[in-house]
């Protein structure tokens, strides 16, 4: 018995510090978190405590129409960029899953995107929506589609669509190599049989690659829509939230609660309920898992 549990204990202390690790710097900012969001905690009362005033900063949050602004662009945002992410990486998946000329290049390229800071990118596509010289206006005005520059980030029916679309150009090369990857490991002689057996394209796409690929663009879908519906530092840089509440989503409004107003405890219950958000849909997601290996 001493014996065994002197040759086990070696092999928990590698694990000691991976624990201390997740303890310190996840599990106990989850926990204080939700301790502070029971709390009338502000800049005034920091040194000296707070108040335990239970629901009343979420009664305050959830009936505030800010919040209801903020989750409705957060759904919207993320869902459209998740979408369009997906089927446009898929898109360039299967051109460059073909056998032509410098196809590594141009992986490599696609990739730049991704890679780029998103202070550059969120910079770079401001100036592109600018309404005065920025290239998308020209582009328009001189193919006549529009008559006059939009204020792409200056008013409130565009501001948000101009963020999706730069998020959704970040995010291509993402969703389109991890497509690529999965695609690359799928048998071919499954698709050799169907071409034999006179299958069409939509057919194959709809009966093989879909279910072949279900489990890995079920993986792309949930680690996407957890990335972008966490946005914040494009926000910042594109619009601060405006105009008017356009652009606000649920972490732009946490950091606007806790750092422009100092209410920490309200900008507790705005993080806990992007928590409670993003663990039912990790939830889903391992359901969904668990019924596919089951079938």
């Amino acid at each position: 018995m001493y014996g065994q549990l002197r040759n086990r204990v070696p092999k928990y202390l590698f694990l000691l510090p991976a624990v201390l690790f997740v303890l310190t710097f996840m599990i106990y900012p989850i926990i204080y978190n939700i301790i502070v969001s029971f709390q009338n905690l502000t800049l005034m009362n920091l040194q000296v405590g707070a108040e335990f005033i239970g629901l009343d900063n979420y009664s305050k949050i959830l009936q505030n129409d800010k919040f209801a602004i903020s989750l409705r662009n957060t759904l919207i945002y993320t869902f459209s960029c998740i979408f369009f992410q997906v089927v446009i990486g898929y898109l360039l998946a299967v051109f460059l899953n073909q056998d032509f000329p410098f196809r590594n290049f141009f992986r490599s390229i696609m990739l730049l995107a991704w890679m780029t800071p998103l202070v550059i990118t969120g910079s770079l596509f401001t100036w592109l929506f600018d309404v005065d010289y920025g290239v998308f206006n020209f582009i328009l005005t001189s193919l006549n589609i529009i008559q006059e520059p939009i204020n792409w980030l200056g008013q409130k029916n565009t501001a948000l669509l101009a963020v999706i679309i730069t998020n959704i150009w970040i995010g291509i090369p993402f969703n389109m190599i991890l497509i690529l990857a999965a695609m690359q490991s799928l048998p071919k002689d499954v698709y050799e049989a169907a071409t034999v057996d006179g299958a069409r394209r939509i057919q194959t796409f709809w009966h093989i690659t879909l279910p072949l690929l279900k489990p890995q663009l079920l993986v792309i879908l949930v680690l996407g829509i957890i990335y972008t519906f966490k946005v914040f530092d494009l926000i910042l840089i594109m619009t601060g939230g405006g105009p008017v509440n356009a652009t606000t989503v649920l972490p732009f409004y946490g950091y606007e609660l806790a750092f422009v107003n100092f209410n920490f405890g309200e900008s507790g219950v705005v993080a806990t309920v992007i928590l409670v958000i993003l663990l039912a849909i990790a939830s889903l997601y391992l359901y969904m898992i668990k019924k596919e290996e089951a079938q």
